[in-house]
């Protein structure tokens, strides 16, 4: 069998789809194990919906003994370290400015308060649901300086890019971004630089649409891991973990592309061309692993004036601490699981979280929390 296995319905996400998947994974796992016997193979993905996906699903009961899949740094609103929450909590502090972001984004620690409890305390927080909404708000508000606190990987920087233009035409001279954007490439060849159990990686099928498969085609080459780039109905998570299966088997690492109704090879050229004639790649720290060169976003010197972090002397960075107990970071990493952490589902539920892994819809420890039924069925 060659490439990525297709279902008799790609987009039939009931019963037939789920079930055809499983048993080719559990014929390719019996292969796997009769050819190397005791060893169990790992698999990581890296992207925060395919986590909320898996756990939902309760996808791991489908995996035999000697399969185990791990979830890596795929939510960016988790790997925001505590130092940049800093930064858009000072702006925050002070009434002349509106501070906008995501809804997660309000409710992640930084030390023992967040961005909501300064929304409590009177102080001019406002969640959005895109960039062009932050924009809508400057404009609505000509006295104060409206911030876009910018999160995401490459699928959401041409977003903040979009909006910087709208803005610019607009001539919104109080609209500004403070750019927590990433990337993955560079994070990825750090963390499997140390992270060496891992035999394959599903990649995240949302960053993929927008930069194309040949982007991720370095997971083969440079890391020497099987790759498939998924999709995120149970069937299409099930059919990209059984492509890494069959590489595994036949001793090869390659990308295949097991979402190509959303993935091309060249992926959304206009989105690839608005993010890069906007923004640089800056080193960048991300919460877990530390600062990785070149995998931030900063805005371009011909983007200065909307630039947050040059405009405003209140942004800068602030040394933070976090509480020790918290194992976010090592979960991020694939090192350890939520209910490694002594602090998960008793100090440290979604109403009252003490890391961002339990604040995003997209983290690992709050998908465990929402559908932890399943556990009882998975190895």
């Amino acid at each position: 069998m060659r490439g990525c296995w297709r279902m008799r319905k790609p987009a039939n996400e009931g019963r037939t789809s789920i079930e055809q998947a499983a048993q080719v994974i559990q014929i390719l796992s019996q292969d796997l194990a009769a050819a190397y016997p005791g060893r169990i193979f790992t698999l990581m993905e890296v992207c925060g919906t395919h986590t909320m996906s898996v756990y939902r699903y309760g996808l791991r009961r489908f995996l035999p003994d000697n399969i185990r899949l791990l979830s890596g740094p795929g939510c960016p609103v988790c790997v925001t370290p505590a130092e940049k929450i800093a930064q858009a909590m000072a702006l925050a502090a002070s009434p002349d400015y509106i501070l906008l972001t995501f809804g997660d984004m309000l409710r992640v620690p930084c030390g023992s308060v967040s961005l909501l409890n300064y929304k409590e305390q009177g102080r001019d927080v406002r969640m959005v649901l895109s960039p062009v909404d932050a924009v809508n708000v400057a404009a609505e508000n000509p006295d104060k300086q409206a911030v876009f606190f910018a999160v995401g990987f490459e699928t959401t920087a041409p977003l903040t890019a979009a909006a910087l233009a709208m803005a610019r035409e607009r001539g919104l001279e109080n609209f500004s971004v403070l750019s927590a954007h990433k990337t993955m490439p560079a994070a990825l060849r750090l963390l499997f630089s140390r992270q060496r159990q891992v035999d394959g990686l599903l990649c995240p099928g949302h960053v993929a649409a927008v930069t194309g498969a040949a982007y991720f085609r370095f997971v083969s080459q440079e890391l020497s891991l099987a790759a498939a780039i998924a999709g995120f109905s149970p069937g299409e998570i099930l059919m990209a973990i059984a492509s890494l299966l069959r590489q595994l088997l036949e001793g090869k690492t390659e990308l295949v592309n097991c979402y190509p109704r959303a993935v091309s090879e060249a992926g959304n050229v206009w989105a690839q061309t608005v993010a890069r004639q906007t923004f640089s790649p800056v080193d960048s720290q991300w919460r877990g692993l530390g600062t990785i060169a070149e995998s931030g976003l900063a805005l371009q010197e011909a983007w200065a004036g909307f630039d947050a972090e040059r405009r405003f002397p209140l942004v800068s960075m602030q040394p933070v601490e976090e509480d020790t107990e918290c194992r976010c970071g090592l979960i991020l990493q694939g090192l350890a699981q939520p209910k490694d952490c002594s602090l998960f589902g008793g100090a440290c539920t979604p109403a009252h979280p003490h890391g961002a892994c339990m604040v995003s819809s997209e983290g690992n420890c709050a998908a465990y929390y929402k559908y932890g039924e399943w556990e009882n069925r998975i190895k």
